[in-house]
């Protein structure tokens, strides 16, 4: 993947934060499914890489954890503080993270590690902080994901309009052999309409593309095609995601 333009995602998640709670569907379903998979690990400590706003940062303060709340986005963060998420908070980098080693009982990352520009890297600094017998627990989308925003925008212009994401392999490999549990599976939400489709992405902040293009503010004309180029089911419009669950244990 090339290099991420972090100052351009940081600004786009600020842009969200208002925002965010209201259209994080996929945020919430991906970290319940997180949270079963790894229900029976103890943890004192805890790195929720990738925050947002803290909605989980929160759920495990709630179960007795210590917390320290990380985004990239200091708008993400103020709202974090406004929920009253964590303990600590701190604006970095996953691939640079700005804490010592093996400072951590566990690792949360959920639907954060997408935004780097070498998974690998990004790995190798949540393994770095966690202690010895912790684990880091991550979330993140697969290749194939939003193949409906794609086949829209086919009808408008050449254009990429959806972020190239790992596939399976590419992402087992970027564990480098700590991959003690994975699952991958596809959800699908559905709208009412194409604009509540594109609106919820907008209202996640993930209208920043790798290559540097947004897809800006839609016309008239561009919505009304990309409305009937939309694939539906039953007169809904879906949005669909391919998600890669991931569980990896420090030595």
């Amino acid at each position: 993947m090339a290099s991420v333009n972090k100052s351009a995602v940081a600004a786009a998640f600020g842009r969200a934060a208002g925002s965010y709670d209201r259209f994080a569907e996929l945020q919430r379903l991906s970290g319940e499914a997180l949270l079963k998979r790894i229900e029976h690990l103890e943890a004192q400590s805890v790195l929720d890489a990738g925050c947002g706003t803290g909605a989980f940062s929160r759920r495990w303060c709630e179960a007795g954890c210590r917390v320290t709340a990380l985004d990239l986005s200091e708008e993400m963060l103020a709202q974090a503080r406004l929920n009253e998420a964590a303990q600590a908070y701190i604006c970095g980098d996953i691939e640079a993270l700005p804490l010592p080693d093996a400072s951590v009982d566990l690792v949360w990352s959920n639907l954060a590690v997408q935004w780097c520009s070498d998974l690998s890297l990004g790995l190798r600094e949540l393994l770095r902080v966690t202690r010895p017998g912790g684990h880091v627990a991550f979330s993140t989308l697969c290749d194939g994901s939003l193949p409906e925003v794609h086949q829209a925008w086919q009808v408008v212009d050449s254009r990429p309009h959806v972020n190239r994401f790992l596939n399976e392999r590419q992402i087992i490999d970027a564990t480098a052999g700590q991959l003690l549990d994975y699952h991958c599976e596809t959800l699908t939400l559905y709208f009412a309409d194409a604009h509540s489709a594109m609106r919820s992405l907008k209202g996640i902040g993930a209208t920043h593309l790798h290559h540097g293009r947004g897809s800006g503010l839609l016309t008239r004309g561009q919505l009304q095609a990309l409305s009937l180029a939309w694939p539906q089911y039953q007169g809904a419009y879906p949005l669909s995601y391919n998600l890669f669950y991931g569980v990896l244990k420090r030595d």
